[in-house]
């Protein structure tokens, strides 16, 4: 398999559209990105399932203490929880969207939910490529691996490669970084080259930045796969919304990474492609023509020359071999002068 193999055949960059967190906790909101995920003509939706028993103790501190309703953030992960019938019915929703499900798994039971649901990939967090437990039972599954890299050096990627060759699964890196937002000067879009270089694999970015440009940028440079935060508003609840574009965006950034796909993997030779415009080059350049009218015999000088289109006479970057040379015949003035001439 490859990463083309999640879905998409040959048509292009795959743009994957992470809802996270936005829903709040709400299935039906869950279920209306996926409506505007598919309207806006991305190619994937992609939820994050969280099972809080299973992932994470009271303990866990607050990477931003956002939620004026949840004490802690065990708690917030609680009531970020769907069961499976739910989780089910997502699936099942995408499906009918034409959208390829995915969500990333935080436990062994999050991993055990999501494969019966048949997933065609896994999307790896930054936060669980070191975790080789949950990484060797998707791995096992043969399914292509799309893992980002957002904490890691490269050591721990390089573990993460040799898992995936031991299991003969096809492999791809995700540069990011995890801020939220994500400022340019760290945006790391250098590494796209070097992941690929390195590792011989599918690569990706996982903006974080809240704009489209990284995304569009990551394409022109050749990357594979997009993923990108979206929220329904910028004025929406949520520690992500910063880092997220609307759904007018996810369009824009749609539609620009199949032209610039389109563009990066059509190579041009630029003598075919002027042997192609022969014609409209006829049109747009310049041929020498009389400046005045020239008696035949007068040897031509500087002053004697005009250039005007069409282009289909003595082209204008010949005129020097004609300074000094005899007209062979009489031209009148704006009259393309031939190469019938005498020295």
């Amino acid at each position: 398999m490859t990463i083309h193999d999640v879905g998409l055949g040959e048509a292009g960059c795959l743009i994957i559209a992470e809802v996270g967190q936005a829903h709040d906790g709400s299935l039906g909101t869950a279920h209306a990105y996926i409506d505007a995920i598919a309207k806006a003509g991305a190619h994937a939706v992609k939820f994050q399932t969280h099972i809080a028993a299973a992932e994470s103790t009271p303990d866990e501190p607050w990477r931003i203490k956002f939620s004026p309703q949840d004490e802690t953030r065990y708690e917030y992960w609680q009531r970020m929880e769907f069961t499976k019938e739910q989780w089910s019915g997502l699936k099942e929703h995408a499906d009918r969207c034409g959208l390829i499900f995915l969500s990333s798994a935080f436990s062994f039971e999050a991993f055990e939910l999501l494969e019966r649901l048949e997933m065609r990939a896994w999307k790896v967090a930054s936060g669980e490529v070191s975790n080789h437990p949950l990484l060797e039972k998707m791995m096992a599954t043969g399914k292509p691996i799309l893992c980002s890299t957002g904490m890691s050096p490269w050591a721990e990627l390089d573990a993460v490669h040799a898992l995936a060759q031991r299991f003969d699964v096809p492999l791809t890196f995700f540069q990011c970084t995890s801020a939220y937002p994500c400022p340019p000067e760290r945006l790391g879009l250098n590494l796209l080259g070097e992941l690929e270089e390195r590792y011989g694999s599918a690569v990706g970015l996982s903006d974080h930045s809240g704009s489209i440009v990284p995304g569009l940028g990551a394409v022109a440079l050749g990357a594979d796969v997009l993923e990108v935060h979206v929220t329904m508003s910028r004025d929406a609840f949520g520690p992500d919304v910063p880092a997220s574009i609307t759904f007018p965006e996810l369009r824009q950034l749609v539609d620009g990474a199949q032209l610039l796909y389109t563009a990066h993997n059509h190579p041009l030779d630029k003598d075919q492609v002027a042997e192609s415009m022969h014609e409209m080059r006829s049109l747009f350049t310049k041929s020498i023509v009389a400046a005045r009218d020239i008696p035949e015999g007068q040897e031509l000088t500087e002053a004697d020359l005009d250039y005007r289109k069409p282009g289909t006479g003595v082209p204008a970057a010949r005129w020097r071999q004609l300074i000094g040379t005899a007209a062979v015949r009489s031209f009148e003035t704006g009259e393309q002068i031939t190469e019938r001439v005498e020295s």
